[in-house]
């Protein structure tokens, strides 16, 4: 199985003995491939629905369920094969990867009982040694099929994986071209039809164990009894055929180039000899088939320990073994989460209080995070994991890139589901701040009020307040018009509110209002200081109108506050006697204007 991941470094150490050892340290590129975006989206959605499987339902209803849901990611790990035709090396590890889910789809999620488990294992090998096919499309769309070079491999193919239907179908090409041979073709056709399967699904049989066994010793010594007789000795292939049928080991391996596989010849062993083979004799069988089948000299395969891990139903060594040959997170996260949910994983704690389960998807989920779109995958698998899920999000989501608002908005939504309060207020204010090196006030201003940054919000205010007092006018009027209660986060933001609401009502020709807001603006030490003079610029449109808006009392607290603002003493109150409160213009004007009211 090759690496899925590519080298990005390399590192040397030494062991404790001294020796040298090169580390490869990989970085998870995987998931910045295009090609592969289907497998994650796809298998995100499968492994949410995972998640919904009521806890409370009986183990025997949940089992059906748990094999559809292994199947399905199976289906979208074929789908994405079949988009990948061109790209050879991420086809090959889809491959092994498919494989491996398959096999313990059979050995641990199904649990295919004694009887039954050799059928499972039989369609496993069949989904994997697909080219028999292609190959007897090809003999047999020849003008001489019997003829066709290729044709006894056709023959035997089928017989190996068991599909005896199909081989007896070539073989009637072989038999219309020997007349000769005739009864030959049809003993050896009749073996393969009398072949007894055992099948406890079938419609209206009740067949045991125990009486499919005794069928088939029956029709296993049939065979046996045809080579004794030599019955086919004048024709090797269909000698080597039946010899095939008794399980003759050596003939099988003589046909290793057919097999192509180790697992393949176990199977097919375990077909012709030993076909009610329980699950505990099963590793067995493995390992002899591995040692006959493999040259002495030849180290197994990483794929080849996993399989035989698998069939050793050891299913922590298979776990392991996938995350050190694959390095693929995605592969041992998901089958170990949907091990997990069959109660196969249970007893298997990590050190650290987190078991294996939660381990691996908290892993895989980190990985999706560096990316800029998967990420929001990420967010389910750490919804899904309770011990340590909780703590991972909250560390990165801090660390997704806010390129734009609308990425802001996204992880602001994901954080508020979760009442993740702290983080919220964080992103609004890396939005207000960066909105605000941007100059776009209204922008950082509701942020500011999105994360109730009351300092923050109030430096924008002074900004806002600046931005009028150069230009006259206000900019993002529909903001500031709609605080509402946000106004109450800051005094400085209270003022603009009601600044810009003074002016609203000024707009309107309500002056009466507009200026018992004027003066409240001052009296109640809402307005910043260094406004006055503005705010009492704005009192003397109002002054000057025809009707009398101010009243003299009001004059007066406007004199106070001009008074204060220029000679920097205490505001007089009504009830105390008047001082003479200085030479400025304005303050004379307010004085005429009193005066005249009075």
């Amino acid at each position: 199985v090759c690496i899925w991941w590519p080298l990005v470094l390399t590192t040397l150490s030494g062991s404790a003995g001294g020796c040298p050892f090169v580390h490869e340290v990989r970085k998870d590129e995987d998931i910045y491939s295009p090609i592969l975006r289907k497998l994650f989206n796809e298998s995100h959605h499968i492994f949410v629905g995972l998640q919904r499987i009521r806890e409370d339902l009986p183990s025997k209803n949940k089992k059906p369920q748990f094999v559809s849901i292994s199947k399905n990611y199976r289906s979208v790990i074929r789908a994405c094969m079949e988009e990948l035709q061109q790209v050879a090396g991420i086809v090959s590890i889809l491959l092994a990867v498919e494989l491996i889910w398959n096999l313990c789809e059979v050995l641990f999620i199904d649990a295919a009982p004694a009887g039954s488990l050799v059928l499972h294992l039989l369609d496993w090998v069949r989904l994997h040694k697909a080219d028999v096919d292609e190959k007897a499309r090809e003999v047999l769309a020849s003008e001489s099929p019997a003829e066709h070079q290729a044709y006894w491999d056709v023959v035997i193919s089928y017989v190996l994986q068991g599909r005896m239907d199909e081989a007896r179908q070539v073989l009637v090409k072989q038999a219309a071209l020997q007349p000769a041979a005739r009864v030959m073709f049809k003993l050896l056709d009749n073996l393969l039809m009398k072949m007894p399967i055992f099948n406890v699904h079938s419609p209206g049989e009740t067949q045991t164990l125990t009486e499919f066994d005794v069928k088939w010793r029956h029709w296993r010594e049939e065979v046996d009894h045809c080579l004794q007789d030599q019955s086919f000795a004048s024709n090797r292939h269909l000698e080597d055929i039946c010899k095939i049928l008794v399980g003759d080991e050596d003939v099988l391996l003589e046909y290793k180039e057919l097999l192509s596989t180790w697992y393949h010849f176990l199977v097919t062993r375990l077909l012709f000899s030993h076909p009610t083979v329980k699950p505990t004799e099963l590793h067995y069988y493995a390992q002899s088939s591995m040692h006959m089948f493999l040259d002495t000299r030849s180290v197994p395969e990483p794929l080849d320990s996993i399989l035989l891990a698998a069939f050793e139903f050891d299913i922590h060594q298979v776990i392991k073994d996938c995350s050190i040959a694959l390095n693929n997170w995605w592969f041992v996260g998901h089958l170990t989460d949907l091990l997990d949910h069959c109660k196969l994983l249970q007893s298997h704690n990590l050190h650290f209080g987190s078991n294996l389960r939660e381990f691996l998807l908290l892993e895989y989920a980190s990985g999706l995070f560096t990316h800029h779109s998967l990420w929001q995958l990420a967010v389910d698998y750490f919804d899904h994991c309770p011990e340590f899920g909780r703590v991972y999000l909250e560390l990165q989501i801090e660390r997704v890139p806010l390129d734009t608002e609308r990425k802001a908005l996204k992880v602001i939504r994901i954080c508020e589901q979760r009442q993740m309060t702290e983080q919220v207020r964080s992103i609004c204010k890396i939005m207000a701040k960066k909105a605000l090196r941007n100059n776009r006030l209204g922008s950082a201003l509701s942020w500011s009020i999105r994360a109730k940054d009351a300092a923050f919000a109030t430096l924008i205010s002074e900004r806002f307040l600046q931005d009028y007092c150069a230009k006259g006018t206000f900019s993002d009027l529909d903001l500031i018009d709609n605080l509402g209660p946000a106004m109450l986060l800051s005094d400085r933001l209270t003022f603009l509110g009601k600044y810009r609401e003074f002016h609203r009502l000024y707009g309107e020709k309500r002056f009466s209002d507009a200026a018992k807001l004027l003066l409240s603006l001052m009296t109640a030490k809402i307005a910043p200081h260094s406004f006055w003079m503005t705010l009492l610029t704005d009192a003397l449109p109002l002054l000057e109108q025809k009707e009398v808006i101010f009243s003299a009392d009001q004059t007066h607290e406007l004199m106070f506050c001009l008074e204060e603002l220029t000679s920097g003493k205490s505001v007089p109150t009504p009830d105390k006697p008047m001082q003479v409160l200085g030479t400025h213009p304005l303050t004379l004007y307010l004085m005429a204007v009193s005066l005249s009211i009075s």
